[in-house]
C-alpha cells in the first residue's frame, strides 16, 4: 500500500502536518514571501531612495517623494502578502482595491515627481511594480491584457517629456521603460505563478487522499458483500432445506441445520477477518466450496478443471475465487437451475474461469451496486476481464486473468 502523508481534522478543514511543522508549503510560502517582497522592497527604498537622498533634488521633491515611497513599499507588501495566501490554491479574500488605489497612486506620485526632474529610467520602477502586482489578482486574461496594455503605454511619458524638453536620449526614455515593465512582470508574476502551480499539486494531492480513502471503502463493501450475501444466501438454502426434511428425515435436518450454524460461524470468522484485514479467499477454497453448496441445493454441479503447471498468482487467485463466490452466490439467489457447470483452465497465460447454469430468472450483473460490475472493474484494473450474458434460460459468468496478475 503507497504511504499517505498523516493528516489530521480541523474543524472540517484537512490540515497537512508537513504545513503545521513549517516545512514544506509553509517553507516554501516562506521562502516566496521573503524572496518576492524583499526583492520589490530593495528596489523601490535603494533605487528611488538613492535618488531622493541625492544633490540636487529639491526639500519639497524630497518630502512628496518620500510620502509617495513609503505608501507604495507599504501597499506593496501588504498586496504581496494578500496573494501569497496561508494554502495555495485557497480564494484570496476579495480584491484589495484600497490598497490598489493607494500603491497605484503612491507609483504614479512618485513616477511624476521623477520624470519631471528628467529621471527616464526610474521614473518607471514604481508603477512597474505595482502593475505587475495588481495584476497578480486578475485572472490570466485579465493579467495579460494588464501587461499587454502597461508595456505598450510604458514608451509614452518619457517620449513625451524628453521630446518637450529637448534633453535626453529619446531612444532611451521610449525603450528603457517598455523593458523595465516587462521584466518587472515577469519576476513579479513568475514566483506567483510557482505558488499557485504548488496550490493546484496541493489540492490534487488532497483529492487523491480523499479517493483513496472512498477507493477503500467500496473495496472494503465489495468485499463486505461477498463474505456476507454468500454465506446468507446459503444459510437461508439450507435452512429451508432444513424445513422440508424435518419431518421425513430428522437426521439430515439435523445435519443441515449443523451445517448452516458451521456456516453461521465461518461467517462471523470471515466478518472479524475482513475488518482486520486479513482475510483473502483463494479460487480452490471456493470451487470446493462452490460444490458442497450446489450439491446441498440439489444442482447437479459438472466441475471441468484444467489448471496448467503455471501456478496463478495469489491476487489472481483472490479474485478468481471471488468470481467463483459470486457466481456461486448467483445461482442460488437467481435462478431455478437443475445444473451448473464450472470450468476452470489455464493456457496461453491466461487463466480462464466460466460458471454457467440454467433455470435463470434474471440478470444479477443489471443493478447498481451488483457485485459483478464491482468485480469487473477490479479484474479489468488488474489486466484481465470478466463478462456475463443471459441467453435464454441459460446465465454465464466468464473471466479472463493473466496468470502473474497482481
Amino acid at each position: 500500500m503507497t504511504p499517505v502523508t498523516p493528516v489530521d481534522c480541523d474543524n472540517g478543514r484537512v490540515v497537512d502536518e508537513a504545513i503545521e511543522r513549517g516545512t514544506g508549503l509553509t517553507g516554501f510560502r516562506r521562502y516566496t514571501w521573503w524572496t518576492l517582497t524583499g526583492a520589490v522592497v530593495s528596489v523601490l527604498v535603494f533605487l528611488t531612495g538613492d535618488w531622493l537622498l541625492g544633490g540636487g533634488v529639491p526639500a519639497w521633491a524630497r518630502g512628496v517623494g518620500g510620502a509617495a515611497l513609503a505608501v507604495t513599499v507599504v501597499a506593496s507588501v501588504v498586496l504581496l502578502n494578500r496573494r501569497l495566501v496561508p494554502l495555495p490554491g485557497a480564494a484570496v479574500r476579495g480584491r484589495p482595491a484600497g490598497w490598489l488605489i493607494a500603491g497605484g497612486a503612491g507609483a504614479t506620485v512618485l513616477g511624476a515627481v521623477q520624470l519631471a526632474f528628467r529621471e527616464y529610467g526610474l521614473w518607471a520602477v514604481a508603477p512597474a511594480m505595482v502593475v505587475a502586482i495588481g495584476a497578480a489578482f486578475l485572472s490570466a486574461r485579465g493579467r495579460r491584457a494588464l501587461v499587454a496594455g502597461a508595456v505598450a503605454v510604458a514608451p509614452v511619458p518619457g517620449t513625451l517629456v524628453c521630446l518637450r524638453s529637448g534633453e535626453g536620449d529619446l531612444l532611451y526614455a521610449a525603450a528603457f521603460p517598455l523593458g523595465l515593465t516587462a521584466f518587472t512582470a515577469w519576476t513579479t508574476l513568475g514566483p506567483l505563478w510557482a505558488w499557485d502551480v504548488a496550490g493546484r499539486l496541493h489540492q490534487a494531492r488532497r483529492l487523491a487522499g480523499e479517493l483513496a480513502v472512498k477507493d477503500e471503502r467500496l473495496r472494503f463493501a465489495a468485499d463486505l458483500h461477498d463474505i456476507q450475501g454468500h454465506h446468507l444466501q446459503v444459510i437461508a438454502v439450507k435452512s429451508e432445506l432444513a424445513a422440508r426434511l424435518a419431518e421425513v428425515d430428522p437426521a439430515r435436518a439435523a445435519a443441515e441445520m449443523r451445517e448452516v450454524r458451521r456456516l453461521s460461524t465461518d461467517a462471523l470468522q470471515e466478518t472479524r477477518a475482513l475488518v482486520q484485514g486479513y482475510r483473502r479467499t483463494t479460487l480452490e477454497e471456493e470451487i470446493s466450496n462452490a460444490t458442497r453448496v450446489l450439491a446441498a441445493a440439489d444442482i447437479d454441479a459438472r466441475m471441468e478443471l484444467r489448471p496448467a503447471a503455471a501456478s496463478l498468482s495469489a491476487s489472481g487467485r483472490h479474485l478468481l475465487g471471488l468470481v467463483m463466490r459470486e457466481a456461486t452466490t448467483n445461482v442460488l439467489r437467481h435462478s431455478r437451475a437443475a445444473r451448473a457447470d464450472v470450468e476452470y483452465r489455464v493456457d496461453g497465460g491466461r487463466a480462464h474461469l466460466r460458471v454457467s447454469n440454467d433455470g435463470a430468472m434474471e440478470v444479477p450483473g443489471a443493478g447498481a451496486g451488483s457485485g459483478l460490475a464491482t468485480l469487473a472493474e477490479r479484474l479489468t484494473a488488474a489486466g484481465g476481464d470478466l463478462t456475463w450474458r443471459h441467453d435464454g434460460d441459460r446465465f454465464v459468468v466468464a473471466a479472463r486473468l493473466p496468470v502473474g496478475a497482481a
